[in-house]
């Protein structure tokens, strides 16, 4: 259902996981991610905690499906002297091509403890179904 498209991208991924490098807008980093078939639907759910569901934009134009965030700093006082910040601030992005059997028009998104999820309907066409079958059909004999 999922179609994996840029393998450089995966490397620039795991690049800056190594580095620890903030995501920017033009270079944002990729955020985890589960995807898999729930009976009639198919789930992909993104973690994404700290960051406000105002922060995140969800985009589907053709079967191309891109989720973007924004993890801001936490506001803070002029007093406060930070001692250790490991957690990742800045823009996160990932794209999923979807494949045609889904069903585009009705995803639902929920965003509960940091966790995006994505639910989006097997297309009516994509499900299988039974063909009939019609009785007897005209041939012509040979010969005679």
């Amino acid at each position: 259902m999922l179609m994996r498209t840029d393998p450089f991208r995966e490397f620039d991924r795991l690049t800056q996981q190594l580095l620890n490098t903030p995501g920017t807008w033009s270079r944002p980093s990729a955020m985890p991610m589960d995807a898999y078939r729930e009976g009639e639907e198919y789930v992909i759910a993104l973690d994404l905690p700290g960051v406000s569901p105002d922060a995140i934009d969800v985009d589907v134009e053709r079967n191309m499906l891109t989720v973007k965030a924004e993890r801001r700093p936490a506001v803070k006082a002029d007093d406060v002297q930070m001692e250790l910040s490991e957690r990742p601030l800045g823009v996160f992005s990932r794209q999923v091509v979807l494949a045609d059997t889904l069903d585009t028009e009705h995803i639902e998104a929920d965003y509960d403890a940091g966790v995006l999820t994505l639910r989006i309907p097997i297309a009516q066409r994509a499900k299988p179904r039974k063909v009939a079958i019609g009785g007897g059909s005209a041939h012509k004999e040979i010969g005679g």
